[in-house]
């Protein structure tokens, strides 16, 4: 009930917030705006202003706006003919192209300014912050075959210098690592009570190929997946991992590296500390198809702080949130439009309304800035979507409008309805994906 309720807060706020930069251009530019509509399908809820029926409607998963001469379906005003009414100054058809193009372009901007502004409240709210971000660069794990590896970095390695420059925790580190992209940097280790200088390759894009070193964090269990091998063994939260098959464990990314080598269902040895008690505990682990390999069912405890922000630097960190994220989304589209990402990894990452709603509703259970936050993100994804140069979309229009302002005149109707059948096409298709990944999640 609470992942509706988020959802539906969620999904009204960003359809209300999109439509309403469309509304707004088109009555700037002196647009007669028919209809302000929040969702789909017939109205439950409808009144009538001045000119324009403003509704909600069934199917909460999208909206519009339908101005005086969109389309060819527009009803001519009494006593006009259809020419007439396309050339009525209060008509969308009789608008310059300009002008169109920023109508359509307003929602996505809409959605996009929607983004900052959330995820600023959420830092001044206040959002969760992981306790190892401030305490000193001590490495949990290093991935094979990544240029920490390469650069002679093992695990329990404490970083103190980058460049020269003295880093003290986590946080300042990465700040280091982020500013220093493509190059090649000088990192003082200390190990074993001895200083080292090692030569370390940062990639030219971090976000998509990390360094690979992680934080050091204790091998204690934080949530146990309902159902899952560890919870019908006994395993609880708050248990300590001391040793697996003999083999002692000191951080969890040890636990991670030994349980991803397990290709079969034989039983795992695990030494438990529960309190004072030292006991073993047999798991046999799972194949999960989703992730396709064997698992568990655990996960660990991350110490978190809630940390907050004044105005300015709120909206300071909040643009350079949306900047990262705006980053990883172009990536990830660059990345299936080049074919890089596989269809699986497509569709791990695909979600539709019901992961939608699963996340919004954990995001509010786990406080208000992290909700914000989520929504912001969504937003941010709407508004970048929408751009996406496919008809019916928003960017599908401004698409056309360009189109018919380099060859200086308007293209067939007949082409415009085909582009619209292939438009609805592919979103339909997408939505369908999406909606059929989110069922077989919930199978699985």
């Amino acid at each position: 009930m609470l992942s509706l309720l988020a959802f539906l807060i969620m999904i009204g706020v960003l359809i209300t917030i999109h439509e309403f930069g469309h509304f707004i251009f088109a009555r700037i530019f002196g647009v007669k705006v028919e209809v302000f509509s929040i969702g789909f399908g017939p109205p439950i809820f409808k009144w009538r202003g001045k000119e324009t029926v403003y509704q909600i409607a069934a199917i909460p998963l999208g909206g519009y706006v339908k101005m005086y001469g969109e389309d060819s379906m527009t009803e001519p005003i009494q006593g006009e003919t259809e020419k007439e009414a396309y050339q009525d100054p209060r008509s969308f058809a009789a608008k310059p192209r300009w002008q169109k193009m920023l109508i359509a372009f307003a929602g996505p901007l809409f959605n996009i300014i929607l983004a900052v502004i959330l995820v600023a409240a959420a830092y001044m709210v206040g959002i969760f912050e992981p306790k190892y971000m401030k305490e000193p660069v001590v490495v949990g794990y290093v991935q094979p075959d990544t240029p920490a590896a390469k650069a002679g970095i093992k695990p329990f390695d404490k970083i103190v210098a980058v460049d020269g420059k003295p880093v003290k925790n986590w946080k300042q580190f990465t700040v280091e690592i982020s500013m220093k992209a493509g190059m090649t940097v000088n990192v003082e280790i200390e190990r074993n009570k001895q200083k080292k200088l090692l030569t370390l390759q940062i990639p030219q894009d971090i976000t998509k190929q990390p360094i690979g070193i992680s934080p050091l964090i204790p091998p204690k269990l934080g949530d146990i997946i309902p159902g899952s091998p560890a919870e019908k063994a006994g395993l609880r939260r708050g248990d300590i991992i001391l040793a697996i098959n003999g083999k002692p464990v000191k951080s969890w990314f040890e636990i991670v590296h030994i349980l991803s080598k397990i290709n079969e269902p034989k039983p795992v040895s695990l030494m438990v500390k529960r309190g004072k008690q030292i006991f073993t505990i047999k798991v046999t682990p799972q194949f999960n198809k989703e992730i396709g390999r064997y698992v568990i069912g655990i996960s660990p405890v991350y110490d978190a702080q809630i940390k907050r922000y004044g105005f300015v630097e709120a909206f300071e960190k909040s643009i350079q949130k949306n900047i990262e994220m705006t980053v990883l989304l172009y990536n990830f589209i660059k990345d299936i439009v080049t074919g890089e990402k596989s269809f699986q990894e497509i569709k791990n990452n695909l979600g539709g309304p019901i992961s939608i709603a699963k996340y919004a509703g954990g995001a509010l259970e786990s406080g208000l800035g992290n909700y914000l936050f989520m929504t912001g993100f969504i937003s941010l994804q709407l508004g970048y979507l929408n751009l996406l140069p496919i008809p019916v979309l928003d960017g599908g229009l401004i698409l056309i409008l360009l189109i018919e302002s380099i060859i200086r005149r308007p293209l067939p109707e007949k082409a415009k309805e085909w582009l619209a059948y292939i438009g609805f096409a592919l979103i339909g298709t997408l939505m369908i994906f999406a909606i059929f990944n989110d069922f077989l999640r919930i199978l699985q």
